[in-house]
């Protein structure tokens, strides 16, 4: 294939560009040390504009970068790069070729900024549409507001801001551009109230803080109104699993090892690409490629450093933050990332097998779980269920998208005051007689064993009251399961949130006792019931084989 700088002499040269070639040159010469993500990207977008019919509006751009003027910084390489694909390449019929742009790097890198310029630049002529409003949104007002004031500073106490009265009007909750008649905002994580909304542009500001994309699907939905629309989502990583960030980690690696067309999604990554790169301080670049033009943040970071080596648990926020390689918080987690995930496989036909059951009750008007633990030659299947309380007073700060999941037929709502724990032992009762399922022995935690033990009883299964000294000795078998990959549940979004808000805490003798993350929005009890599940495999045993019977010889 031609490289890119034979694009010049190619007849109209339209998609040559200075400030790509520069970023292209930084990456493929290793002018700058880079991680795999940001290689696949240059050679995707090199590969993009040899081969599409595409236009880049120089013009444009150079009066884009002309504002810089009004900014207290210049932009980096990176951030150019990245501007004019999003901003400034089109396709043979006029929209953007990147219309969606994800970037993910070390905090420090300047994502504020950079959407502070980019937000800017859109609500001008230069961008050539009316009422191209742009909505900020975050995950908490503090956090949507950055970028909106880094914007509202220029604007009243910059060096400009005389010049800048003719063609701006500004308020602590709106910016105007009186030409355009574009508008800024800034947006809360309450999707409710937003329906209706004509923007041109939605930004993001750090999605490792949602648990569900409720709030982002009500400010896509709304773009398409107004002509090229267009997606920014900024943020570092986050101790958030399973949720949209870890989406757009998904989506973009897929694109990037060529898995699935990008859709006009651009996804920049930086990130270290494994973490026994952090002792050497000159990969942190990296994770942030504006770090070795800002000497105070690299002194900073020296310090954090320091104090990762000296306790690296209780300072893991310096890897996942920093050098985006989330870790381990101050807790121990139940299981990594990738033993999570490892979880979604099909379940087999477990018609006919023995297997143990769990209930996990908190409390009667909060969730309610359920689930049965199956062995076949070495691995763990489970099946559960999940009753939740219409009146429990947490829901309002469970993020969790439990109506989605309740369509999936992962849970039932309960519109009672209080949940019957019949409910758990007649779905137990309906598996068994449905599936011929052999239930040997259901578990139950003490703390609320007098709530369970009448409903448990008068089914006629023998049951057993877990302790917390059960669950202590039963972890590692639990920690092994996991991080062997022998747990299956299929694909349960549920299970996986719950095991994610669920860590291990040290308690005597060197052991380890499950707790909550957060007791009000993080709810574990679809977990928990495993874990009661689980304390049964110690005087059961639950092996099931696949038998192979031979054929019948015949004489």
């Amino acid at each position: 294939m031609m490289n890119y700088e034979e694009l010049v002499y190619e007849k109209g040269c339209k998609n040559y560009n200075k400030y790509i070639k520069k970023y292209f040159d930084l990456i493929e010469k290793e002018e700058i040390r880079s991680c795999i993500e940001q290689k696949l990207l240059v050679k995707i977008v090199k590969t993009a504009l040899l081969t599409e019919d595409l236009t880049i509006n120089d013009n444009q751009i150079e009066k884009y970068f002309s504002y810089q003027k009004y900014f207290p910084f210049n932009l980096f390489d990176w951030e150019k790069f990245v501007f004019i694909l999003h901003n400034c390449v089109f396709r043979k019929d006029g929209l953007p070729r990147w219309s969606d742009l994800f970037i993910l790097g070390g905090r420090g890198l300047g994502k504020n900024g950079y959407l502070s310029f980019e937000d800017f630049c859109l609500i001008t002529p230069t961008n050539g549409i009316r009422e191209y409003h742009i909505d900020i949104s975050a995950n908490s007002e503090d956090q949507a507001k950055i970028t909106f004031e880094e914007i509202y500073n220029i604007l009243e106490d910059g060096p400009y801001s005389n010049k800048l009265k003719k063609f701006f009007s500004w308020t602590q909750t709106k910016i105007k551009n009186k030409q355009t008649n574009s508008i800024i905002r800034y947006r809360t994580n309450n999707p409710k109230g937003k329906d209706g909304l004509r923007p041109g542009k939605v930004d993001f500001d750090e999605p490792h803080q949602y648990e569900n994309w409720n709030n982002i699907n009500v400010f896509t939905t709304a773009l398409g109104k107004k002509p090229h629309p267009r997606r920014t989502y900024v943020s570092t990583n986050g101790d958030v699993r399973d949720g949209p960030l870890d989406n757009l980690i998904e989506k973009s690696e897929m694109i990037l090892k060529g898995e699935m067309k990008d859709n006009g999604f651009l996804p920049f990554i930086c990130k270290l690409d494994d973490e026994k790169e952090v002792d050497d301080p000159k990969n942190w670049e990296k994770a942030n490629p504006s770090l070795p033009f800002l000497p105070s943040l690299f002194d900073e970071m020296l310090k954090e450093y320091d104090d990762y080596k000296v306790n690296p648990i209780v300072n893991a926020s310096f890897m996942t933050k920093r050098m985006n390689i989330p870790k381990d918080s101050e807790d121990n987690v139940v299981a990594t990332k990738d033993n999570i995930i490892a979880t979604n496989k099909t379940l087999p036909n477990l018609k006919g097998k023995q297997c143990l059951g769990g209930i996990d009750l908190m409390k009667k008007n909060d969730f309610l779980s359920a689930c049965l633990l199956f062995k076949v030659d070495s691995i763990y299947y489970v099946i559960t269920h999940t009753w939740v309380c219409k009146y429990s007073a947490d829901l309002y700060r469970i993020r969790a998208p439990l109506k989605e999941w309740e369509a999936m037929g992962l849970l039932t709502f309960v519109n009672e005051k209080e949940i019957d724990p019949q409910v758990a032992v007649d779905w137990m009762l309906e598996q068994s007689v449905n599936n011929d399922y052999q239930i040997k022995k259901v578990a139950g935690d003490d703390y609320r064993w007098n709530l369970l033990k009448e409903a448990l009883e008068n089914s006629g299964m023998d049951t057993k009251k877990v302790r917390i000294s059960d669950k202590m000795r039963i972890a590692p078998v639990i920690d092994s399961a996991f991080t062997s990959q022998k747990i299956i549940w299929g694909d349960n979004p549920l299970m996986r949130w719950a095991t994610n808000n669920t860590i291990l805490v040290p308690a005597i003798n060197g052991n380890f006792k499950y707790q909550k993350q957060e007791s009000k929005s993080r709810k574990n009890d679809p977990f928990m019931a495993l874990v009661h599940a689980f304390t049964l495999t110690e005087e059961i045993n639950l092996e099931n084989s696949e038998e192979v019977f031979m054929a019948p010889l015949l004489f």
